[in-house]
């Protein structure tokens, strides 16, 4: 019986600390931080780009926020999930409630790898699933973009939660299984637009955090890639297919989803709304070569069979 009882407190022991083990975070070393800083001059317009392509607004900004409201990224915009409340941090450059304490190579580990300045993991609400593919020139850029704005104090209440996923500790298994760097679709044959557009879509812009369905635990299925999915938020309803299938966006031609992404117009007439209408919005700030290459990919990449979404049963 004794004998029995330390047999399983042993294996409970190498349990937990092979949980622990596996579940540190892990952000980019000081030294590989301090070579990237030291060797890059800070392009604040690039910056600015990044920013606007990451729709950062969308959440930080006070919601339909315009001129130069957008750039107060005070946070507190609440979104309902599956897995509970998340609120958007202030990201503005107060130092109290905000990020004004913070270094460049802070915010860089918070964007490219999930890890706050204490050290612990964040939720992938906040996007770095795709934000781990940005080059780190680019996320340099971003982070002297983000310490040009201005300080907005504000409070943001924590997230609410409910059990399990409100131990964060959690989340270092949750990144072993999705916090990827490598390209989500293998393009064969492709035009140095697509290729950058991939890029563009599958990193800064992370499409598939909105048009890509997850898996129980929160994971995208990759193999249903940009094929549509139901709303996060806990509205109803689904983000649509943008692949190049029929039903999609597969009788749209490039020009016709590059004006999309400026204006919100479809071929047809109608126009964007909801989140999409604030894609759209920030979008509108980025160079048009840019669409045109986001653009490209949405039209190289593979289109998939739509979903059946079941209608309710009636009385």
């Amino acid at each position: 019986m004794k004998r029995g009882f330390l047999a399983l407190f042993a294996l409970g022991l190498i349990g937990l600390i092979g949980f622990w083990y596996l579940t540190i975070p892990t952000p980019i070393t000081s030294t590989e931080l301090a070579r990237a800083i030291t060797s890059h001059k800070p392009d604040l317009a690039n910056g600015e780009r990044i920013f606007n392509i990451g729709g950062c607004v969308s959440c930080h900004a006070a919601k339909g926020a315009k001129d130069a409201d957008r750039l107060k990224l005070l946070g507190g915009q609440a979104f309902k999930t599956p897995f509970g409340t998340f609120r958007a941090p202030n990201i503005s450059q107060d130092p109290d409630t905000g990020i004004g304490r913070w270094s460049i190579g802070d915010i860089v580990n918070a964007v490219k790898r999930g890890v706050s300045l204490d050290g612990q993991h964040y939720y992938p609400a906040f996007p770095y699933t795709s934000y781990a593919r940005l080059e780190m020139n680019d996320a340099l850029d971003l982070a002297a973009y983000l310490k040009s704005l201005p300080a907005v104090p504000n409070h943001v209440a924590d997230h609410d939660l409910t059990f399990p996923f409100n131990i964060r500790r959690g989340l270092g298994l949750w990144k072993l299984l999705f916090l990827k760097t490598e390209p989500v679709v293998a393009l064969a044959n492709a035009s140095e637009d697509a290729r950058r557009g991939q890029y563009l879509v599958e990193g800064p812009g992370h499409c598939g955090e909105c048009h890509t369905p997850r898996n129980a635990i929160g994971g995208p299925d990759l193999t249903r890639w940009l094929a549509g999915a139901p709303v996060l938020d806990g509205e109803n309803g689904r983000t649509p297919d943008i692949t190049p299938a029929p039903k999609a966006l597969g009788n749209w031609s490039s020009s016709d989803i590059s004006d999309y992404l400026a204006n919100g117009m479809t071929p047809d007439g109608d126009f964007a709304g909801g989140a999409m209408a604030e894609v759209v919005g920030n979008l509108g700030h980025i160079p048009k070569s840019d669409r045109d290459a986001i653009a490209a990919y949405l039209r190289a990449i593979p289109p998939l069979d739509p979903v059946v979404v079941a209608k309710p049963a009636s009385n």
